[in-house]
């Protein structure tokens, strides 16, 4: 039997086998331990990147860069940790983009401002999500249409697992709900590691999950992926069909972001920015993230920010429209 676990976590061991080349001409801007917060349980795929993202800084901004979880609150709890951190340099988030785009829409009072109480640093990755099913969908259902129509003939079970409540993963499933008008229900998790794990199980019959976590159990067989939602389809699995060539107007392209407490200084966010540069640009890198099914990418912090803000003004009247609001 395929050990769920090992298939999440495990493969993350072998992009450490090699070490990263990148040049250290970036001088260490911080002296003490950097602790990188992911608001996700380990074996997600933000975890592993950011183990990745972790191995790459070490050296260039800092002698020693751990990676934290701190799992809570629809992830909440670590974007709250980050924002009260002190503004040296040492505690830094790295997060999907939903707690900074879609959740100021989604919770009605939110306590933090994605903008106004971060620096933000600059994105790492790029990627899509995708919709998976596993052994509680029959082996029949071999496409999208197909899933959708067994979903009508069987509503009490026609849900679907995600990140958390509010994220991107939930909001695509809307989508794809409102566009086939069939009624698929999101069933929220701590993270995409333990929605999977459940669609491999047979417990529930469908996810959506980043390509990040979602690539090496397609791989291995334990689950089907029917669609992808970029624009165009997967360099790293282009036998998967687009939702939009399906006949689903559902686009999700979603980001991993850096972001550092309000108030650090210029000279940290250079230093942090120049560092993420080497990293994403460098072979070793692309390479390992391209395991998962993720794009390395560097934007400079006003161009992140720009990109925060845009995405800010395109989720507003998607969430609006579904009549979503998050429970705290």
């Amino acid at each position: 039997m395929i050990d769920r676990r090992r298939l999440l976590t495990g493969s993350a061991a072998g992009l450490f086998a090699a070490p990263f080349i990148v040049s250290r001409a970036v001088a260490q801007a911080v002296k003490k331990p950097v602790h990188i917060i992911v608001g996700f349980p380990a074996g997600g795929g933000t975890d592993v990147t950011a183990r990745v993202l972790a191995e790459s800084l070490r050296g260039a901004y800092a002698s020693a860069v751990l990676v934290e979880n701190k799992p809570g609150a629809s992830a909440r709890l670590a974007v709250e940790y980050v924002k009260n951190a002190e503004p040296d340099g040492s505690v830094m988030l790295f997060t999907p983009d939903f707690p900074m785009t879609l959740y100021p829409h989604s919770f009605k009072s939110l306590s933090y401002d994605p903008l106004k109480d971060f620096t933000p640093a600059g994105p790492t990755t790029r990627s899509m999500l995708s919709y998976n099913v596993g052994p509680a969908v029959p082996a029949s259902v071999k496409t999208l249409a197909d899933y959708l129509q067994w979903c009508k003939a069987n509503p009490g079970t026609a849900s679907f697992g995600t990140t958390s409540a509010g994220a991107t993963p939930h909001f695509a499933g809307v989508m794809l709900s409102n566009e086939a008008k069939v009624t698929l229900n999101p069933v929220h998790y701590r993270g995409g590691a333990p929605a999977i794990q459940d669609v491999v199980g047979g417990h529930i019959g469908a996810s959506v999950n980043p390509l990040s976590e979602s690539m090496a159990l397609y791989k291995a067989g334990t689950i089907r992926i029917l669609a992808v939602t970029g624009r165009q389809r997967s360099k790293f699995l282009p036998e998967v069909p687009t939702m939009a060539e399906q006949g689903y107007n559902v686009v999700v392209e979603s980001w991993l972001g850096v972001f550092l407490p309000p108030k650090t200084p210029e000279a940290v966010l250079g230093a942090l920015s120049a560092a993420m540069r080497e990293a994403t640009r460098s072979q070793a890198m692309i390479d390992n993230l391209a395991k998962f099914a993720s794009e390395a990418t560097f934007q400079t912090p006003a161009e992140f920010a720009d990109t925060i803000r845009g995405d800010l003004t395109r989720w507003g009247p998607v969430v609006k429209a579904s009549g979503f609001v998050a429970v705290d």
